[in-house]
């Protein structure tokens, strides 16, 4: 008897095979990490990302949609271990397949009051509008979206949002997302430069764009790239609060950094997301569509808190308005244990245990192996963590991915390397891959358009002249003695405590007055601090050292930017100014470093279309 086999079995399987042997092709070329023509240095490409997740990748495809163009994609990773790779719930847009009551007039306007009026709403009118088509693309290309029984994919409801509209792989969204994006990149032909450590963006005098300069891991070597142009999709910087972070280990603002230091301004820094439901062990996520299947919060007194924060929305209320809440409960004594692993329940027990397996799979998986809970039985400690980032990169122009610098654009990209804005002071639940994949493809047409129309401005010589400055910086930093130097785990612990306990879910000016004060400390130390590893391959020690002088900056831009802003809106929380001020503060931060290493702060405008600010209630 044949077997019986659906269309999302059938595209699971194909997709799966799909990618296990077009990742043979690319990882059976002699096990090189670096294609030999950049090795050799006589290669120019007309596109370079820098970021292999969901944005790096999906403009990688745009771009190379121009078969004229040489397009590569550079990642300190491997090209499937991005960041995008971890986001669980889905994605949104408006489709008409699951909730035909649902309008592009719907999606944009519950992203801009999700984000506390701080979005730039003709940004959100092109991302609502391009979302849904995104949804399409991706099935395409084979997605394997959860399906209903007329086969049309399904989608569910997230918090802040009116419909369900949330299309979705069980809570592996982002893994399921990457693999596709992959297989497509390797089908056209796109260069892959991987487990490289991007060092800086190498600029001619004349401010033109040269290229980048990046560490070979595996071997130490430092190679410079030529570029026409290249696309910033490295990913956010949750590390800057270490252990209090969904984030993976290699989000530590790189791309931001590289930015900031040619030029660029950090859009936005004090906009920190702070996911409701982390781990309390740990701060790795259960996702939200673990709320959005039905799971709910209980404080030690069993009471389900949620009424009294969000009487209409409960659970499903935003995530800004979620977390604090879990915190508020933590503080005033009805949260379970002390300090850092402090928390309140999420329990699953009234969901299905077929439902969780089905559909919460990871949730599930990750609860049993870090905190030793079976879901669907118990339920599990979890508490506020660090995950995404609303503030980025400028994007200067949401339809190229344009920066103000040219030749640079950025995008995305997972736990947020630019900023549109689109997600202004907080973020919906499952806008995030729509954004990657929308902002994505324009960053790459936008690169594609433009590498067409210009030469090459840089030279061979000046990229040279860069890698043996930072050969220079290498020995120098990896010679120092121990001594009296602090060691980077110290400094970076120091700068975690800083910023969890004084710029963290709540805020107020006198200690963000001494945040801002300890980082500068920090900054000294790190100028003389200890690294020891001298050697050259895998020097995962001289790495650290490099990620955690990027957190620095990064932290000092968070800081800098949430002592400005006196007021209270979304993500940002200040004790001593606990309302939202629209006549003082409806603008966006942007924060740029000078030459002499000081920072600056400006601000700009909110574009405001036809959704005039209000009180956000839910």
């Amino acid at each position: 008897m044949a077997m019986e086999i659906s269309r999302r079995t059938f595209i699971k399987g194909t997709a799966a095979a799909g990618v296990v042997l077009m990742s043979g092709a690319y990882l059976g070329c002699g096990g090189k990490n670096i294609p030999e023509q950049v090795r050799r240095g006589d290669v120019t490409y007309d596109v370079l990302v820098i970021g292999s997740g969901g944005a790096g990748m999906r403009a990688g495809l745009a771009a190379a949609q121009n078969k004229d163009l040489k397009v590569a994609v550079l990642t300190k990773l491997v090209p499937t271990r991005s960041a995008s790779t971890m986001a669980q719930g889905g994605m949104n847009g408006v489709t008409g397949v699951t909730d035909p009551k649902d309008s592009i007039e719907s999606h944009t306007f519950d992203t801009i009051k999700g984000g506390d009026y701080l979005c730039d709403q003709d940004a959100v009118e092109y991302f609502a509008e391009n979302a849904g088509k995104t949804i399409f693309e991706m099935d395409y290309m084979g997605y394997p979206y959860n399906r209903q029984k007329d086969g049309h994919f399904h989608q569910r409801k997230m918090g802040g949002s009116s419909y369900p509209r949330a299309a979705y792989f069980e809570d592996r969204a982002g893994h399921a997302m990457v693999h596709a994006l992959f297989e497509q990149c390797l089908a056209h032909n796109i260069d892959f430069i991987s487990e490289c450590q991007m060092l800086e963006i190498s600029m001619t005098d004349a401010g033109k764009l040269a290229g980048i300069v990046a560490m070979d891991m595996r071997s130490g070597d430092l190679i410079g790239i030529p570029a026409k142009t290249i696309i910033i999709a490295t990913g956010g910087y949750g590390r800057a609060y270490w252990v209090r972070t969904s984030n993976p280990y290699s989000s530590t603002g790189d791309g931001i950094v590289a930015g900031m230091n040619v030029g660029i301004p950090f859009k936005d820094p004090e906009m920190v997301q702070f996911h409701p439901t982390g781990l309390s062990v740990n701060g790795v996520l259960l996702s939200e569509s673990s709320r959005s299947e039905g799971a709910q919060l209980f404080n030690k007194n069993g009471e389900r808190f949620m009424s009294k924060y969000a009487p209409e929305k409960m659970e499903l209320a935003t995530r800004d308005i979620v977390a604090r809440a879990i915190a508020t409960e933590i503080e005033q004594g009805r949260g379970i244990g002390e300090g850092l692993t402090a928390g309140v329940y999420l329990d699953f027990t009234k969901i299905p245990p077929e439902r969780i397996h089905e559909r919460l799979g990871q949730v599930y998986g990750l609860a049993k192996r870090f905190a030793g809970v079976d879901i669907t039985k118990e339920p599990v400690l979890i508490s506020p963590t660090c995950h995404y980032s609303m503030g980025g990169l400028e994007m200067a122009d949401y339809k190229t991915g344009a920066t103000r610098i040219p030749g640079i654009f950025t995008a995305g990209e997972m736990f947020q390397c630019s900023c549109v804005s689109v997600h202004g002071a907080n973020r919906l639940g499952a806008n995030s891959l729509s954004e990657v994949l929308v902002f994505g493809k324009t960053a790459g047409e936008g690169a594609a358009a433009y590498a067409k129309e210009h030469s090459y401005e840089g030279t061979q010589d000046q990229l040279a002249a860069a890698c043996t400055k930072w050969k220079d910086h290498f020995d120098k930093v990896t010679a120092r003695p121990h001594t009296t130097n602090r060691t980077v785990p110290e400094i970076r612990d120091a700068m975690v405590n800083t910023m969890w306990y004084k710029a963290g879910v709540f805020r107020d000016g006198a200690q963000l007055e001494a945040a801002s004060k300890e980082l500068r400390a920090l900054e000294e130390d790190y100028k003389n601090c200890y690294v020891g590893d001298s050697s050259h391959v895998y020097n995962t020690a001289f790495e650290q050292y490099v990620e955690l002088g990027n957190l620095l900056q990064i932290s000092h831009a968070i800081v800098q930017g949430a002592a400005a802003r006196k007021e209270s809106r979304g993500g940002h929380s200040r004790r001593d100014f606990p309302k939202r001020d629209d006549v003082n503060f409806l603008k966006h931060t942007l924060i740029y470093k000078q030459p002499d290493g000081k920072y600056t702060a400006e601000y700009k405008d909110v574009v405001i279309t036809k959704y005039p600010p209000k009180e956000r209630k839910y």
